[in-house]
């Protein structure tokens, strides 16, 4: 070079700083456009954690069914294996035996369940497993805005309450829920087989994602490839009940799955504005079962099947169906599944105050996922119906008027997930690894 002089080469910007620069550029949408969402749920998974201390240090603890546990479990430390004979200060043993072995763990590392505090900040690290799983689920599906998320950590007082304040089951069985979801999603079906019997056999709630998921099998497996799986998830209930079906099989039955299980009025969150006498017939339960099963079976026929398959084809190896099979995209899997569930909650004979987490981290993603162009001056504000399915959550005692809330807004949701439109085949493909 002439005079020696060296010539400096231009500086390349790294891409980290070319994402700083984008991110301060956009710092007014960052709550409004869903590639942000990473960014905004890491940030609140990491205030949850003062969150949750918070809470444990300053809000009062409140027992209701954590001693009670404790008894049931302890009944079963001292030998018996009698379904019918374990009970606690709230009643007899009415879960699975999973529940026994998870809350047996518990009882010793809290000191025969002694240690209040301790308990406390293990649910708390429950709570922060379960939001982990349910935001990488957002993240995959890229639906949902991220300043919903605020209302999903910070808004929600009964949620943060039954998990570190009341020490529930509840939420023990939605984690592990969550956890079977992401392997759904990620191709590990029978990972997730074995992970759903899990949290089926901590509390029977998780039931009612199972019309979705046998669906989803079908759809994905045929008949023949989705019989193993079946049989996978009874065969973990028949090994973790196994020692009490042996003492007394009916009795284990009877107890753990008690579909006929009668609630008190007092504690009725949904049906608060019916008289009581309705409220605990037969009639009126077997009315509300023959709506549920109908309903399931009219998204089945009409909403969760692609456009052209045949519902008989479901039976079929994916190979042989007249049309060929498509594999279930996240969303697709994800809105059969929580529909499933919600429509459960819908036609429930009575929900208490802790079964509001059976539902409540899947309702952004109902809202945002069904037909609501077509009843925009419904739901101009999506945010409005998570806030009054919140406050009728959080009226205590329930009333008539924040049952009869919670059914209208549960209604509205139904009619816009009926009227969304179908999923296309091609948007965000779930693997398959069996």
């Amino acid at each position: 070079m002439a005079g020696g002089v060296r010539r400096k080469s231009p500086v390349t910007p790294s891409p980290l700083w070319g994402k700083l620069k984008a991110l301060w550029h956009d710092k007014h949408l960052v709550l409004f456009k869903t590639e942000y969402t990473l960014l905004v749920v890491s940030v609140l998974w990491l205030l949850e954690i003062g969150i949750n201390v918070w809470v444990i240090q300053k809000v009062a603890y409140t027992e209701i069914d954590w001693k009670a546990y404790m008894d049931e479990v302890e009944g079963v430390i001292n030998g018996t294996y009698d379904y019918t004979q374990l009970k606690g200060g709230t009643g007899p043993l009415v879960y699975p035996a999973g529940f026994v072995y998870i809350f047996t763990a518990l009882y010793y590392i809290t000191n025969h369940g002694a240690n209040i505090r301790l308990a406390q900040y293990l649910f708390a690290a429950f709570y922060l497993t379960t939001i982990l799983l349910v935001f990488r689920i957002y993240y995959r599906t890229k639906k949902v805005p991220p300043y919903v998320f605020f209302f999903v950590c910070c808004a929600s007082y009964r949620i943060h309450s039954i998990f570190v304040l009341r020490l529930f089951n509840d939420p023990v069985a939605m984690m592990l829920l969550f956890a079977a979801v992401n392997l759904f999603i990620d191709g590990h079906w029978t990972m997730g087989c074995g992970l759903y019997s899990l949290a089926v056999s901590v509390k029977m709630n998780v039931l009612l994602f199972a019309p979705g998921l046998l669906f989803l099998l079908l759809s994905e497996f045929g008949l023949m490839r989705t019989i193993p799986k079946l049989f996978l998830c009874a065969g973990i209930q028949l090994l973790l009940g196994m020692p009490f079906l042996l003492e007394n099989p009916l009795g284990y039955l009877s107890r753990a799955f008690d579909l006929g299980r009668q609630f008190l009025f007092q504690w009725t969150v949904n049906w608060r504005f019916l008289p009581e006498w309705l409220f605990l017939s037969r009639y009126f339960h077997l009315l509300l079962l023959v709506a549920h099963l109908l309903t399931l079976l009219l998204f089945a026929l009409c909403r969760w099947k692609r456009p052209g398959d045949n519902m008989f084809d479901l039976i079929k190896e994916p190979s042989k169906r007249k049309i060929p099979a498509q594999k279930n995209t996240v969303n697709h899997i994800l809105q059969i599944l929580f529909t499933s569930n919600f429509i459960g909650m819908c036609f429930s004979r009575s929900l208490h105050y802790q079964f509001y987490v059976w539902y409540f981290h899947t309702l952004p993603y109902l809202l945002w996922s069904g037909g609501v162009e077509k009843l925009a001056h419904l739901l101009r504000f999506r945010v409005l119906i998570l806030g009054l399915i919140e406050l009728s959550w959080n009226t205590y005692p329930s009333t008539n008027s924040s049952s009869a809330s919670l059914h209208i807004c549960h209604l509205i949701i139904l009619l816009c997930l009926w009227l969304a439109p179908p999923l296309p085949a091609a948007e965000g493909k779930a693997s398959v690894k069996h």
